[in-house]
């Protein structure tokens, strides 16, 4: 099983995501962690998005 990252784009850009076939949406996606998205990352395309579903599900949202 490959392993997923949440990744989001850097402000200002438009990365393509190779595997949906379309842009990378502005509030991210779950994506395989591989080379592509690596290189993405080191060259300040995208960001990963470190809070996962697990932390969200066990801290749940404050009211507005």
């Amino acid at each position: 099983m490959t392993k997923r990252i949440t990744v989001v784009p850097a402000a200002g850009r438009a990365v393509p995501d190779p595997e949906a076939g379309d842009l990378l949406p502005g509030a991210g996606r779950e994506v395989p962690d591989n080379a592509y998205w690596r290189r993405r990352l080191a060259d300040g395309d995208i960001t990963v998005e470190t809070t996962t579903k697990a932390a969200k599900a066990a801290k749940p949202e404050e009211p507005k």
